[in-house]
């Protein structure tokens, strides 16, 4: 007998031909990368799940295999996901969009099953660490697990009548179960942000946008980092993230990521023209516009 879960990935598989966006994320069937995925392409989008970032960032190269991929790059509670900017900049691919995503952990079971019936709760570490507010209420068994969604399937497979999983609604939705509790995280405003990101070769050379995502080296001298700000700051630009990362091999040399927001292409174009004689490289990861908070 075929599950819903394995009906909905062989589906996702065939539409390729169809000229759907095929895309690499981190996690299984029905995880939040795939809801992140879902909003940006307006569920107009199939995914390839991986088990790892590593993976996620193989397949995204492999035209055989994607048109790019999702990947979660900082939260607003755990801050930067700091191997994730490594493996950007060692993978060649261009942001082309970005995604922040309000995380809700909701609480779900089979059908039929009440809150009286649960004994255990399964879900990643993470998951469960940002809901002990609710848990703390019921006293069951804590169990941690590799992933959200596979909780989630875990419990659908095996018809669990006391087991919930802690998982998105798209979990619910893939996997038949029930939201028993939506909502239960600690912290209401917990948001997760995600780059979208596809090969050179695929995108055009951007002719709008309003925000971009650069890395550059500093000259090594004194001050060398407050005159690029500088430049970014006389000509209106919104520098949103500034992060800062030693350059391997080096005496203490550093390299920054920058995520910058400014309201014509021309004033980037000016920025960069500018910033070259002060920095020792720089690279643009990509232009695009400034997501939407969803």
């Amino acid at each position: 007998m075929v599950s819903k879960a394995e009906n909905i990935k062989e589906q996702s598989l065939s539409k390729r031909s169809d000229g759907v966006p095929h895309m690499a994320i981190q996690g299984f069937e029905g995880c939040f990368h795939q809801q992140a995925a879902n909003y940006f392409f307006n569920r107009q989008v199939t995914v390839e799940c991986c088990t790892t970032f590593k993976d996620v960032m193989v397949a995204a190269k492999d035209s055989n295999r994607t048109d790019g991929c999702v990947m979660a790059i900082e939260n607003s509670i755990a801050g930067s996901i700091l191997p994730n900017y490594n493996l950007i900049q060692a993978s060649n691919l261009k942001i082309v969009g970005e995604v922040y995503m309000q995380i809700h952990q909701n609480l779900l079971v089979n059908h039929g099953v009440e809150l009286e019936d649960i004994k255990e709760v399964h879900s990643h570490t993470m998951a469960l660490q940002q809901c002990y507010e609710f848990l703390d209420q019921y006293g069951w068994k804590l169990v941690e697990s590799d992933d959200t969604a596979l909780s989630a399937k875990h419990i659908a497979q095996y018809n669990s009548k006391h087991i919930a999983a802690i998982a998105s609604t798209l979990a619910a939705e893939v996997y038949d179960l029930n939201v028993i509790a939506p909502k239960i995280q600690t912290l209401k405003k917990n948001y997760t942000r995600f780059l979208v990101l596809k090969r050179p070769e695929d995108i055009s050379e951007p002719q709008t946008g309003n925000k971009a995502t650069i890395n550059f080296q500093t000259i090594h001298k004194e001050g060398a980092l407050a005159r690029v700000l500088g430049v970014m700051a006389i000509h209106k630009v919104n520098l949103t993230k500034l992060q800062s990362f030693p350059i391997p091999g080096s005496e203490f040399k550093y390299q920054f990521h920058a995520d910058m927001e400014f309201d014509q292409m021309k004033t980037f174009e000016k920025v960069i023209e500018k910033l070259r004689p002060l920095t020792e490289a720089i690279k643009i990861y990509g232009i695009y516009n400034k997501g939407i908070w969803k």
